[in-house]
């Protein structure tokens, strides 16, 4: 441990002074107690959110999925299978007959055989017949007569022109205009280009450079002139105006913005750790007054009367009503056959016909009769109850 070095307090943090230290548990009482009434409202309304979303929301949605899975989407999907599948292929097959097999015969046996005799094959005998004989007797004369004729003219009229402009020309241009352009140039390069040359040497690149040297120090003296005020003006500004507002913002503004800081975080804290408190101590009433009691009246009262009547109320009801209904089902039966044989008897005594034999139990082929221990050859034995008996007493 380095003794020679001054050592800070505990409780305090780098760079801090007696102002941090002075603002510090005010402006933290002051914000836990603006901040406590907003923790402990949003922790109740977080709370309320979750209840509501675990509660009504989630059970809403799942509830109105389902609804719109069994009202829209299958309805929807039936009618897309059953209805409009259908449809559109009877619509397709229509829309093809009615739109696209005639024209479609109609190229393949009208147009294509018109087009390909009426027209493309007297088209293709003229080409082969006339017009490819015709073509290369023109490409003949065109290569045997006219290209030779048209070479002669062109070497011909080539050797007029050029006997008539060009020569001419050329001597006018070597003769008389060459000569002419020397004496100018050089009547030019003495009178014109040689004092002008001698004039920008001697006079004007001198006089040139001295004005340019004398701009030059003219700039670098009123340079130095404005960097001395700009440092003037920059040395002030700084000890007058920058460094007292540096001094401000790093001893005042900084601290105080950071304990505000800190402190809305402690009190952050502490009024959740408060907020949660007091949350608990409300379950725990609403627990012992509320649902205890309920849970001991549901345990205690409602799932023992739930079962008695389940067991002695409920149960029995549902058997009568099983009874009754599959007695009503027979004696609807038993009234449907007597009104089909009554129905057949009237209809047989004002048409008259063959006896309709009545409606007795299947028979079959038995191993042996009834009351008779007669067995038939090659049959397998079978039961001596019918099996319209065995549905009654399985019905039974």
């Amino acid at each position: 441990m380095d003794y020679g070095k001054p050592q800070a307090p505990g409780h305090y943090e780098a760079g801090e002074g007696c102002l941090t230290a002075l603002i510090r548990i005010p402006v933290r009482i002051v914000v836990l107690v603006i901040v406590l009434p907003v923790r402990m409202v949003w922790d109740a309304l977080a709370a309320g959110a979750r209840a509501v979303d675990r509660s009504l929301l989630r059970p809403l949605g799942r509830a109105l999925s389902r609804l719109f899975v069994t009202v829209v989407v299958a309805p929807a999907v039936w009618l897309y299978r059953a209805v409009l599948t259908p449809l559109g292929r009877a619509l397709l097959w229509l829309a093809a007959a009615v739109l696209v097999w005639p024209w479609v015969a109609l190229w393949r046996y009208v147009l294509v055989p018109v087009v390909r005799y009426g027209l493309v094959a007297p088209v293709a005998w003229l080409y082969r017949a006339v017009l490819t004989p015709l073509g290369r007797g023109l490409r003949r004369v065109y290569r045997d007569l006219l290209v030779p004729a048209a070479r002669w003219i062109a070497a011909a009229a080539g050797r007029l022109l050029t006997a008539l402009f060009v020569r001419p020309v050329a001597v006018l241009w070597r003769c008389v205009l060459v000569p002419l352009a020397l004496a100018v140039g050089w009547l030019v390069d003495q009178l014109v280009v040689r004092p002008s040359v001698w004039v920008y040497r001697a006079v004007l690149t001198p006089l040139g450079h001295g004005v340019v040297r004398l701009l030059v120090l003219l700039a670098r003296g009123i340079a130095a002139v404005a960097r001395g005020l700009w440092a003037v003006a920059v040395w002030l500004v700084e000890r007058l105006l920058v460094a007292p507002l540096v001094w401000f913002c790093r001893r005042v503004l900084v601290p105080v913005c950071r304990e505000t800081v800190a402190a809305f975080g402690v009190a952050w804290r502490i009024a959740g750790h408060v907020s949660r408190a007091v949350g608990r101590a409300v379950a725990w009433l609403v627990w012992h007054l509320i649902g205890a009691p309920a849970v001991w009246i549901h345990r205690a009262v409602c799932t023992p009367v739930g079962h008695f009547l389940r067991d002695a109320v409920w149960a029995p009801a549902r058997r009568a009503a099983v009874e009754v209904a599959r007695t009503a089902r027979a004696a609807l039966r038993t009234a449907r056959a007597a009104v089909a044989r009554a129905r057949r008897d009237a209809w047989r005594a004002l048409v008259g016909g063959p006896g309709v034999p009545e409606l007795r139990e299947p028979g079959g082929a038995h191993a042996r009769t009834l009351g008779s221990t007669t067995t038939v050859p090659r049959a397998a034995p079978e039961p001596e109850i019918s099996s319209l008996g065995e549905q009654n007493a399985e019905r039974g």
